[in-house]
């Protein structure tokens, strides 16, 4: 067949595909008024093409990022490269919930970064809502990132028939964690950790975060007092190691302002990464005010280095009420590798719609405001490259 021939035909099937796209579209429309079958399968139709060919653009993303994070390929399948590493590696959670990281696709890409951590949230509890999130952990590996799981020891959720030990649900965080401690939740726990260990590859591990704060978690003071805590900490990783799931980087994460970080610390041969939120709430709350990153986090910052372990910013992000953004985090950028040496990773808090701690919904979300994002990549190219991701091409 001749090179003209085969044009011609390809030319024609393409022809063909955006013609009945087309169709498809302009009946899909008209049928909206009269869903009978044919209408219905129309629109179906039509929701099918605009979905394939969101995937496949996606699809094109996360490969694009995945060969930008080659540099970073060795490191994220070995912990101890992780925990050494010389650069600040950055990452983010948000809202979508596991569907697609298509949100975090597009922080990346107004920020010129490519995030090699992925930060999800999981609430303990019986049933498939609170399984170890395989799908989404593999799709985090799947696009060249690392997977950092926050673990909340909720116990509401559990049946006394399968964890007879535990109590009724109205009695259980009262000292819930030495519950825990005494191996009353080791069903769920272990089965966590197998399903970890066939991962295989590293994947932080978040327990229990902000044990100290008396007001926000049922596993904090207001129900157990520090030993508590430490012995449940200590006990999640004996049960994990127990079952050969090495891969995990356990992080224990205290809040910054209740201090009592000694009493707390599980100790040095189990905790691997310390880590802790930064959080500027500005004036949209009564009990907050425009607080500079120095303020939130630089003040305690020799209280957390005192451990000798890596540091990790786990939640990171300003709002908008009280003051400037831009220049909030063009400050907090600015010199950060000098001031903060202890500081080798930072996790952008990027969630459209948080309502976990202020009584209305609050938007952290700044992939669209251009002044905050350019802030960030002004001072981002003054660092030196010896601790910036390197560019792949």
């Amino acid at each position: 067949m001749s090179f003209k021939k085969t044009s011609k035909r390809l030319f024609n099937v393409l022809l063909a595909l955006v013609l009945g796209y087309f169709v498809i579209y302009g009946l899909a429309a008209v049928s909206k008024s009269s869903k009978g079958p044919l209408g219905g399968f129309l629109e179906n139709l039509s929701n099918m093409v605009q979905n394939f060919e969101r995937d496949n653009i996606l699809g094109k993303r996360e490969k694009n990022r995945e060969k930008k994070l080659k540099w970073f390929d060795a490191q994220r399948k070995n912990k101890y490269a992780l925990l050494k590493t010389k650069y600040i590696l950055f990452g983010a959670s948000d809202d979508s919930k596991g569907e697609s990281y298509e949100n975090i696709i597009n922080l990346e890409d107004s920020l010129a970064l490519t995030f090699p951590i992925i930060h999800i949230y999981k609430a303990w509890g019986e049933g498939q809502e609170y399984d170890f999130p395989v799908n989404e952990v593999n799709a985090i590996n799947r696009i060249g990132s690392v997977p950092m799981i926050t673990w909340e020891p909720w116990f509401g959720k559990f049946s006394e028939d399968n964890f007879p030990k535990i109590g009724p649900p109205e009695l259980r965080d009262r000292h819930g964690l030495t519950s825990v401690a005494n191996g009353n939740y080791d069903a769920y726990i272990k089965e966590w950790a197998l399903e970890a260990k066939k991962v295989e590859y590293p994947i932080y591990l978040r327990v229990g975060h902000e044990m100290n704060d008396p007001y926000r978690y049922p596993w904090g003071p207001q129900n157990n007092d520090p030993s508590e805590y430490v012995a449940a900490f200590k006990h999640i990783r004996d049960v994990f190691e127990s079952v050969g799931a090495t891969n995990m980087i356990w992080v224990w994460s205290p809040h910054l302002t209740y201090g009592k970080f000694q009493e707390y610390y599980p100790g040095t041969d189990y905790v691997d990464v310390v880590a802790t939120g930064a959080l500027n709430y500005g004036t949209s709350t009564s009990w907050s005010d425009w607080w500079t990153f120095e303020q939130i986090f630089g003040n305690y910052y020799k209280q957390l280095e005192s451990f000798y372990k890596p540091i990790m910013i786990a939640e990171f992000g300003s709002l908008k009420p009280g003051g400037s953004r831009a220049k909030w985090f063009a400050d907090t950028f600015n010199d950060f590798y000098t001031k903060y040496p202890y500081v080798t990773s930072i996790v952008f808090f990027h969630y459209s719609s948080d309502g976990s701690t202020t009584y209305k919904n609050v938007s952290w979300y700044i992939k669209d405001d251009t002044e905050v994002t350019t802030a960030i990549k002004n001072e981002l190219n003054k660092w030196p490259a010896s601790i910036k991701e390197p560019v792949s091409e």
